[in-house]
């Protein structure tokens, strides 16, 4: 995607400058090379183009930029971490849409341990509230490869997932209460800690997955969880993801709510990871085509899953559902398992030319989704490197085909779209979704009409124009009006 406009105006010099005076010398950026990092895309390249972007601190500043945005009838992109996949909190091309970003609202306002929440601003960086987290002697299990960067306004904004949905949840199961700024500057404040309350339609639900286009995030109430204290890591062999479905219900039934990751992984993107992303080893002296990498974690004394753990998997492997096991030995060897994990995206684009898939199918339709659509992708791209891993407890996987051997990255995005046909036709001829996690953002708003029924997009534009008349609010994202 080199272009993208909005088909407005580009935003007028002298409401760039009234803009400016509202945050402060500190509170913008403007100029290429200053808003560069803002306007980037992590994935394919995207660059956009804004002619200011701009750094609150407070609430009051959002709703000064926001208000004066509305009277203008300038469009506002949302911007958290930056870290998104889909362009959602990128600007167009076009300079008619400046940046909000909410780096700069960055504090954690409260802990409360006898309602285990915690109230944080939007620009909170992931990583800083499980470390809070932790030192109170709690969990904040959403947990995803980015986490050292990205920030909590923009994982409910785009509803995250990650590793640990399986026993948690995603980002929606996380939060309790929200503090939003409207398209027309007035504040909602839903900033309560309530797990029940029955009075009417649940606002936040709008708000976390819906990537800015119905308001700015400002603050949040999150979930905390009691901090495990015994847990077991182990990387399996497994035959084939049917089996590995299989493995997931088996282990199930021996362990229960203790299992809280069960990640699904093939062995082509193992070898990516070897080769591109140094100090990694292979876990296993056999190759074997997939692996299980699975986590379980309880409230009992260190080392209390050992023994059960270890029983569990030897009864699977019994049945014929492990070829080979590892099991982490300490904390080091499982941290070691787990950032192999983690790394798969940077080892996929170390090869260059993946197309990257986010999608979701039933767990029990998994294994037939990949059987079959490896066979289509491999009929008519003879040579493709298949890369495919992820949350298969949740039935969230990342269907990334590599381009041939010998093939130009450039050559292989000529066929983006028709790799987008062959893999979503088949998403949702399983029951399945084209985002699980990723969001929509610009990069799948095509594809999301395409699949979508018009009660479905009808309903979608309801929302945003009751919320968002002139369209002001991340314009071109999700949903047209």
């Amino acid at each position: 995607m080199k272009t993208a406009s909005t088909g407005r105006p580009p935003v007028p010099a002298a409401a760039i400058e009234r803009l400016k005076a509202l945050v402060g010398p500190s509170g913008w950026l403007e100029g290429e090379s200053d808003t560069f990092a803002y306007r980037k895309s992590w994935r394919y390249g995207y660059v956009g183009d804004t002619p200011l972007v701009l750094r609150p601190v407070t609430t009051d500043e959002v709703v000064a930029i926001v208000k004066l945005c509305n009277a203008e009838n300038i469009a506002i992109v949302p911007q958290s971490g930056n870290t998104g996949l889909t362009f959602g909190g990128n600007p167009g091309t076009d300079r008619s849409e400046i940046v909000v970003t909410t780096e700069r609202m960055s504090k954690i306002l409260d802990v409360d341990l006898g309602n285990d929440t915690m109230t944080v601003e939007a620009g909170v960086v992931l990583q800083t509230i499980q470390e809070e987290a932790a030192k109170n002697n709690r969990l904040f299990p959403l947990s995803l490869g980015a986490q050292g960067s990205c920030r909590i306004g923009g994982n409910i904004s785009t509803n995250a997932g990650g590793v640990q949905v399986l026993r948690y949840g995603n980002t929606r199961n996380l939060v309790l209460g929200l503090e939003v700024v409207l398209p027309d500057g007035r504040v909602w404040n839903g900033l309560r800690g309530l797990r029940k309350d029955n009075t009417g339609y649940d606002m936040k639900h709008l708000f976390i997955g819906g990537e800015g286009t119905l308001g700015i995030v400002t603050k949040a109430v999150i979930r905390l969880f009691p901090k495990p204290s015994a847990s077991e890591t182990a990387w399996l062999a497994v035959d084939d993801p049917e089996t590995a479905v299989s493995l997931l219900g088996r282990m199930r039934e021996l362990v229960g709510d203790q299992l809280t990751a069960f990640e699904l992984m093939r062995r082509q993107i193992v070898d990516f990871l070897l080769v591109g992303i140094p100090g990694h080893e292979d876990p296993m002296a056999e190759k074997h085509p997939w692996y299980v990498l699975l986590d379980v974690s309880s409230q009992g004394p260190a080392g209390s899953l050992s023994e059960p753990f270890a029983e569990a998997l030897g009864t699977c492997m019994e049945e014929g559902l492990i070829r080979d096991a590892v099991i982490a030995q300490n904390q080091a060897q499982s941290d070691r398992l787990w950032r192999m994990r983690e790394d798969m995206a940077d080892a996929q684009r170390a090869v260059g030319g993946s197309i990257g898939h986010d999608i979701s199918v039933p767990v029990s339709r998994i294994a037939e989704f990949i059987s079959e659509t490896d066979s289509v992708m491999e009929q008519r791209f003879p040579g493709m490197r298949h890369c495919c891993f992820g949350h298969v407890g949740d039935g969230n996987m990342h269907y990334n085909p590599v381009r041939p051997e010998g093939w130009t990255p450039d050559q292989w995005l000529e066929h983006y779209k028709e790799i987008n046909r062959i893999v979503h036709d088949r998403v949702i001829k399983y029951g399945g979704s084209i985002s699980a996690e990723h969001g929509i953002g610009r990069l799948r708003l095509d594809e999301n009409y395409h699949y979508k029924s018009d009660v479905e997009l009808d309903m979608m534009r309801a929302i945003k124009q009751a919320f968002d008349p002139k369209g002001i609010m991340n314009p071109g994202k999700v949903v047209r009006l």
